[in-house]
């Protein structure tokens, strides 16, 4: 697909891998509406620079646990920037519980995690589907993770969320195809994000080593697979690794 004059919905694309993202996308050609919660500051940072790379940039507020505040992002979306071709499911929070105590992962915390990194991206999916079919050619590329294939992460909340978000990713493929692609991104500990910088360093470090290249996921390598997925013409359902190798340990 032609990305030139496209528009997409970046949830939480003002820092991390949502910026890189929304840097990557406006680097080739694609009109970015960038969603926030609590910093806004950043995503009117990050559409200045979308602005600099001489493509137009939108900002709405989305609580995407909230399937209201998702319907309404969804059209200030399209009513600021005309249409609406891609949805790239970013967000997503986060609670570290350690695996071995049950006890400290309540209900209220499972609920809060489950309902924004897995009901959150079907709830924006479900509203975007109209729109995006409209194009004829909508893309959706969501935010898994590594942790999603494997019993490890922060929580077991965090990865039974991202485990979730795979299997959505390839059921809303069935579901929206032949007009709507659907595809994730599964990196696994990005340096230089809030995530990795909540990592002891040691364990940041015994990462590195144990990945078959020696390096953690770079978020340059997870961004422009996004955009890849989004030019791609005959590539859905389908899952990509990005963590330099640890998964094949």
């Amino acid at each position: 697909m032609d990305l030139t004059d496209r528009v997409a919905l970046v949830t939480g694309g003002g820092s991390g891998l949502g910026l890189a993202t929304t840097k990557a996308l406006a680097k080739n050609g694609v009109n970015v509406c960038i969603s926030y919660l609590g910093n806004k500051d950043s995503a009117v940072s990050a559409c200045d620079d979308v602005k600099a790379l001489g493509r137009r940039a939108a900002l709405v507020h989305l609580d995407q646990a909230n399937p209201a505040s998702v319907e309404a992002a969804i059209e200030d979306t399209i009513d600021q920037l005309g249409r609406l071709d891609i949805l790239i499911n970013n967000a997503a929070t986060n609670i570290p519980v350690p695996f071995p105590d049950l006890a400290a992962l309540t209900p209220e915390i499972w609920d809060q995690l489950l309902s924004t990194n897995l009901r959150g991206p079907f709830l924006l999916a479900r509203a975007a589907t109209p729109h995006l079919r409209k194009q004829g050619a909508g893309r959706i590329v969501n935010v898994g993770a590594m942790i999603g294939l494997m019993p490890a992460g922060s929580s077991i909340a965090q990865a039974v969320s991202k485990a979730g978000v795979i299997h959505l990713t390839r059921c809303l493929a069935v579901a929206l195809a032949p007009d709507v692609t659907v595809n994730c991104v599964a990196p696994g500990l990005m340096e230089g994000t809030r995530m990795a910088a909540r990592v002891p360093r040691e364990r940041v470090d015994a990462m590195r080593e144990h990945a078959l290249l020696k390096r953690n996921t770079s978020i340059q390598d997870v961004a422009d697979q996004v955009v890849q997925f989004c030019r791609a013409e005959s590539i859905t359902g389908q899952v990509l690794i990005i963590d330099g190798g640890i998964h094949l340990h």
